[in-house]
């Protein structure tokens, strides 16, 4: 179904065109052209951080960084319930096992109930900010250090939010903050670790390129194009961040009074505007003949039948999944579409 008023939309009003054009007038279209290497040193320098390594999505970055720490079997990592399936199956991939921590009320880890879940065979643990909300960071990098575990932030809905772990990995893809239209970047401090993962994106070619390959790798790279349409995108990030803190700020006050809706609590970055919803599937119903998508909350990691668990206890977040959706979010709503949007939710709830 097509939707007037999507769920998200990417905002190319820069220099997307002109990068990708160029990329391919040059013939510079591979991982070797520029765009790559200019892109990764600038988000480095967004997020703070000394070294940044595109790849081909978000999952590949969380899998880049789970290798490039020695993650792999017989060992655990404590995963969020509340998140995309991809954070766990990173975790999966490398041949490790994902252990699932329950969700606190604004939908990120509850780091009160992080350290009953470490063993002995615990070696990370993998925050996610979940829809642009911060992690309590400090209380986790506290664990972090006693326990002696890698932090790899999951930070694909994220961008704008500092990383303080190990590695953070960020998506780029069609519906993130910005875009690669498919993508993803690791960045991290450590040359060290930086290396090792750029290496395993490769296909682990050495330096002569004769094809000796010195581990099981991957072929994750991102292409020229795709780090130019990145890069571009990167150049307006802060006008990219002020657009949607003011779409955060008029849902929050056309939609604070209505009786059915419960506003989740505020986000360091919007990435999607999420509430929860009284009669939930049927406001999206109604919402979707009104050419409005409303997306619903994923689904806790328990519930999924790689991981089902029988008599999996009462959690946080299989109450959020019940009732939770998230309404249009994207840089170029504009105030009209929203309050068209906003009407509309009210319109339902009058109606009874």
């Amino acid at each position: 179904m097509t939707f007037k008023y999507q769920a998200s939309r990417p905002y190319l009003t820069g220099n997307e065109s002109a990068y990708v054009a160029d990329a391919i007038e040059t013939g510079m279209i591979s991982a070797q052209g520029p765009y790559m290497k200019r892109f990764e040193q600038a988000f480095a320098g967004f997020t703070g951080t000394a070294h940044g390594v595109a790849c081909s999505s978000g999952t590949a970055a969380l899998t880049l960084a789970m290798r490039a720490l020695g993650i792999g079997p017989g060992d655990e990592v404590i995963v969020p319930e509340f998140t995309m399936v991809a954070t766990a199956w990173a975790v999966t991939y490398v041949g490790a096992t994902p252990v699932f921590v329950d969700c606190a009320d604004d939908l990120t880890i509850d780091v009160d109930l992080i350290e009953q879940k470490i063993t002995p065979r615990t070696k990370a643990v993998v925050p996610v900010h979940v829809h642009g909300r911060r992690c309590d960071m400090v209380a986790i990098t506290r664990l972090a250090r006693a326990y002696d575990l890698r932090v790899v932030e999951d930070s694909a809905e994220a961008h704008g939010i500092a990383p303080v772990g190990d590695i953070a990995c960020f998506s780029l893809y069609a519906n993130k903050i910005i875009t690669a239209g498919e993508g993803g970047i690791c960045v991290t401090d450590d040359a060290r670790l930086a290396a090792q993962m750029v290496h395993l994106r490769g296909m682990a070619i050495g330096g002569d390129h004769s094809f000796l390959h010195d581990t099981l790798a991957y072929n994750f790279k991102m292409t020229s194009m795709q780090a130019g349409l990145a890069l571009a995108q990167l150049e307006k990030i802060d006008e990219i961040l002020a657009l949607r803190a003011a779409i955060e700020k008029r849902y929050d006050a056309g939609l604070a009074d209505i009786t059915g809706l419960t506003l989740m609590p505020p986000r360091e970055v919007l990435w999607m505007y999420d509430v929860r919803a009284r009669r939930r599937d049927e406001l999206c119903e109604f919402l979707s003949g009104e050419g409005i998508e409303a997306r619903v909350f994923f689904k806790p990691m328990s519930r999924q039948p790689l991981y089902a668990q029988p008599n999996w206890p009462a959690l946080n977040a299989s109450r959020f999944a019940a009732d939770g959706l998230c309404l249009p979010t994207y840089t170029g709503l504009s105030e009209t579409d929203q309050e068209y949007i906003i009407e509309r939710v009210r319109r339902f709830y009058d109606a009874g």
